[in-house]
């Protein structure tokens, strides 16, 4: 089958380029930075360069392709994230109804459908006769290593500010690890290997035929400091801590990051649900295949990262 993949190689797209490739699928990856061209030349696929809001130049990306699979980064660019968001997935829409591609995959997050705004998943309704997927992954695994400043210097777990704002991926990672969470210690929720996500976007990709589509994607269930100590184990600090911060002081920090309002109140807005266990409830409800890959063997890839010094 001939594959679109957007994302460029981020921590979803090249696993799961790597796996359509290994499987003997013609994948084309498309990216804005030129630079990466030769990179993704050497895993086997095909470099598109350009931006996933030039519709016209989308189309040209997807055509001729069985399936593709949609993702939206973060601009912090944008003011407004929300007016973004659509934009973006419209030129999605309009890119895969103009070129007739019959299948997509749409990566979203657990709490997309929950937020008061900016909900782009529903743009995608517009598909008609395109069967279409829409994932919804829990926290990222690979998350943990926005925290390593701050576990470096106090032993302990702030959020890594995951955020899921309109669905469709979007991260805002506070790299200094100096934002905390307004969930967090003994809160339950999942968290999930990108490597099982680009196991799902494939088996999507290759054999969904429903006109739409929701799956929830995870790999393991625990408290947020139960996360905390498996990281701390493998890092030599097994008591390690995940701070749980007020609603109040997680917006607080957020302006002092100069972030826009409506995003700032957003990001509050779903860590809150998570906090009340609300994307939880649906994660079970929706019956999930769970993905294979333990906390326990990312935090031996954490541990390697967090020992290497810094160049």
């Amino acid at each position: 089958m001939k594959m679109t993949i957007t994302g460029s190689l981020g921590n979803i797209s090249k696993p799961l380029t790597e796996l359509l490739v290994r499987q003997g699928h013609t994948v084309k990856v498309i990216s804005s930075d030129p630079s990466k061209k030769t990179a993704i030349e050497a895993i086997g696929a095909t470099a598109a360069i350009g931006s996933i809001g030039d519709t016209g130049f989308l189309a040209r990306a997807f055509t001729g392709a069985d399936a593709v699979y949609a993702m939206i980064p973060m601009s912090f660019a944008e003011t407004d994230q929300d007016g973004y968001m659509r934009r973006m997935a419209d030129s999605y829409v309009q890119a895969i109804k103009g070129t007739g591609v019959p299948r997509a995959v749409v990566l979203s997050g657990w709490a997309a459908d929950l937020l008061s705004e900016g909900n782009a998943e529903k743009i995608f309704d517009q598909l008609n006769g395109v069967s279409v997927c829409i994932l919804r992954p829990a926290a990222f695994y690979s998350n943990f290593y926005m925290s390593m400043d701050l576990i470096r210097g106090k032993g302990w777990i702030g959020k890594f500010l995951t955020l899921r704002y309109s669905g469709l991926g979007a991260l805002l990672t506070g790299k200094t690890g100096l934002l905390m969470g307004n969930y967090g210690g003994d809160d339950r929720t999942v968290f999930v290997s990108p490597k099982d996500i680009a196991d799902a976007a494939a088996e999507e990709l290759l054999t969904n035929t429903d006109p739409k589509k929701i799956r929830y994607v995870g790999s393991e269930e625990m408290t947020c400091n139960e996360a905390a100590r498996i990281i701390g184990t493998a890092i030599g600090k097994p008591w390690l801590k995940w701070v749980l911060i007020s609603d109040k002081e997680m917006l607080q920090g957020l302006k002092m990051a100069k972030m826009p309002d409506k995003l700032a109140a957003s990001l509050v807005e779903m860590q809150t649900l998570i906090h009340k266990g609300i994307p939880l409830q649906n994660f079970h409800r929706s019956q999930p295949k769970w993905g294979r890959v333990k906390l326990a063997d990312f935090a031996k890839e954490f541990a390697v990262a967090y020992h290497t010094p810094k160049a």
